[in-house]
């Protein structure tokens, strides 16, 4: 539903022509490897072999970050959602002269020829045989083209038929690397690299949820506590002064924008990373949330992955 949502909110602004790219320089090795890392849990639950291989170096795009992701998870949920169990979705990035080039090819249901004029506009469904829960509005598609294009890239799909699969491919711009960049790395890994030990408070009104998260985290040789309040996350960080806090935005008595607020005044947290993890994703709630001092925003699912990666960056200064 926060999906759909923000795909609704995202047309409309499209439409009215007032969405606004917040551009920099953007490694897209990074973006497309966290975005596969996120989805990779529910690539899982349908028996889905999920790879990622990017080629080459240096394969920096000047755009938004956060639609870019936008973009890249859109594609990679239709290809894990068209496609049956224990199919295989690859996941390719390059460089192709002056563009990089973002290729999501699936072995699912695939697509008729008749299918591909109507695919990018506005509530045009893949296969409208689906449910709306499984099948979506229509509207994911027309987005992401729209922002790809904003960005003076392309989006196109092709596919050898119906049961054959389908590939979407996405060109974007390439610029020059920022002085002193380093190069994410694709090697899986590297991917999974841990950061150092530390304290690790995990917040969540979910018990199960925090619990087996912390377990995970507790696993790769941090040490864990759970909090599942707001008011319980304060004391408990100021009692134990973490590296870093799992924050929960939505909880029952504090929210999770005002713990961080708290813990931000404390000068004993000043180097405490904190990283928000919620159900919303868009602009508004990420700018709300770097507001009171959030160093990182990700979007629920996150698999371990992303989160051990994202504890590694540190404090955004």
């Amino acid at each position: 539903m926060s999906r759909l949502l923000d795909d609704l909110l995202d047309m409309s602004r499209i439409t009215r022509d007032v969405i606004e790219l917040k551009r920099a320089p953007v490694d897209m090795v990074q973006v497309v490897q966290e975005v596969v890392e996120n989805a990779r849990p529910e690539a899982t639950a349908q028996r889905h072999v999920l790879s990622f291989e990017a080629r080459g170096e240096a394969l920096w795009v000047d755009g938004d970050l956060a639609r870019l992701q936008q973009v890249v998870g859109n594609l990679l949920s239709n290809a894990i959602k068209y496609t049956p169990p224990g199919g295989r979705i690859d996941v390719h990035l390059d460089a192709q002269g002056a563009e990089v080039v973002l290729a999501v090819a699936d072995t699912g249901v695939g697509l008729a020829p008749e299918m591909l004029p109507q695919l990018f506009r506005l509530f045009s469904q893949l296969h409208r045989g689906l449910t709306v829960s499984s099948g979506g509005l229509g509207i994911g598609l027309a987005v992401s083209r729209r922002l790809v294009q904003l960005h003076g890239g392309s989006l196109q799909a092709s596919s050898a038929g119906l049961g054959e699969g389908s590939q979407f491919t996405v060109r974007l711009p390439r610029v020059t690397p920022p002085t002193g960049a380093a190069h994410a790395p694709a090697d899986a890994d590297d991917a999974r690299a841990t950061p150092p030990a530390s304290r690790v408070l995990v917040v969540d009104d979910n018990e199960d949820a925090a619990v087996t998260l912390a377990d995970v985290l507790a696993r790769q040789g941090h040490a864990t506590r759970v909090a599942t309040s707001g008011r319980q996350a304060i004391e408990m960080a100021r009692a134990l002064v973490p590296d870093a806090v799992v924050l929960d935005i939505g909880l029952p008595d504090l929210s999770g924008v005002e713990v961080a607020r708290t813990l931000r005044a404390d000068p004993s947290m000043a180097a405490c990373v904190i990283i928000a993890v919620t159900g919303w994703g868009q602009e508004e709630d990420r700018r709300r949330t770097q507001a009171v001092g959030v160093d990182h925003h990700l979007v629920k699912p996150v698999s371990p992955e992303m989160l051990l990666r994202t504890m590694a960056l540190g404090r955004r200064r």
